[in-house]
């Protein structure tokens, strides 16, 4: 599949928590794929919710180091560019209040939200909650399977 391929937080906490997760192996192939492609993004506010739920797990060293080589780990880009000392991307109030009258979690909301303002040539959004996104993006939502299976 061409394209750059947007990853929800989702996947990634399948490889780094759930090593026994039944779709373990179709994440790490996943994954592979896109490292090997360089076609992988994720937004920085996916990289703090990984930092977050892996935060009850890892010390204080071990949380930095994924955050900063979270890039280099999975080979994708994150947008816009991770940095401690800037300020969090700005999105309009009322733009995430649009995607929430969808029916969509704020957190959710957020990163449709930062995936159509930083990422508006995505060719595609992948998670383990695709269902989650279906029609609230203007991108094609699949789950790492999906990819797989259409890409094979």
């Amino acid at each position: 599949m061409a394209g750059l391929t947007v990853i929800d937080t989702s996947v990634f906490i399948v490889d780094l928590r759930y090593k026994r997760d039944k779709n373990f192996a179709v994440n790490r192939a996943f994954l592979d794929q896109i490292a090997r492609e360089r076609s992988g993004a994720t937004s920085v506010f996916n990289l703090l919710e990984v930092c977050g739920v892996l935060s009850f797990n890892l010390n204080e060293k071990q949380l930095q180091e994924l955050f900063f080589y979270f890039s280099q780990r999975y080979q994708v880009e994150v947008f816009p560019h991770p940095d401690l000392e800037g300020v969090l991307p700005a999105l309009k109030v009322g733009d995430l209040f649009d995607i929430i009258l969808k029916k969509v979690s704020f957190g959710d909301a957020l990163i449709v939200a930062a995936t159509e303002k930083y990422v508006p040539g995505a060719a595609r959004f992948v998670s383990w909650n695709a269902q989650h996104f279906v029609g609230r993006l203007s991108i094609p939502s699949l789950t790492p399977k999906e990819f797989l299976g259409k890409n094979s």
